[in-house]
């Protein structure tokens, strides 16, 4: 049995949000688990809110990952602001815009390769597999 993610990719100006996770020094989108009887597009509304605050409507699909090692299968959605406002959680310590070119060294790997197709300008939804 899988596991579903969901994250979101979020652009203002050509930067996407980032958020620091307060459990690792580590840099990532916002997002995470599916929960039961949730949709994926309805995990990602609801995880940016948990996680930074911003409330987003999602414009749609970029990718769909598949991570065999983990049974896992992660969404990406491209989402646009539509209220709230950004501020630190118990899940984010610090949230950030950044260049896809100027990605923190401490990104995950998974969601640096998740950034630059989502500004790879793909005209379909892509369905890749990620170590």
């Amino acid at each position: 049995m899988h596991t579903i993610g969901a994250f979101a990719i979020i652009d203002n100006g050509g930067k996407v949000l980032l958020c620091h996770r307060t459990d690792r020094d580590a840099w990532n989108l916002p997002g995470g688990r599916v929960e039961a009887a949730e949709t994926p597009w309805a995990a990602v509304v609801r995880e940016v809110e948990e996680e930074v605050g911003l409330l987003v409507k999602v414009i749609g699909a970029i990718a769909i990952y598949a991570i065999p090692v983990r049974s896992d299968l992660v969404f990406t959605f491209r989402c646009e602001v539509v209220g709230g406002s950004p501020h630190t959680t118990e899940e984010a310590d610090e949230i950030q815009w950044y260049l896809p070119s100027e990605l923190p060294v401490n990104t995950f790997s998974n969601h640096v390769e998740r950034i630059h197709d989502a500004y790879a300008g793909h005209s379909a939804v892509l369905l890749k597999t990620q170590d």
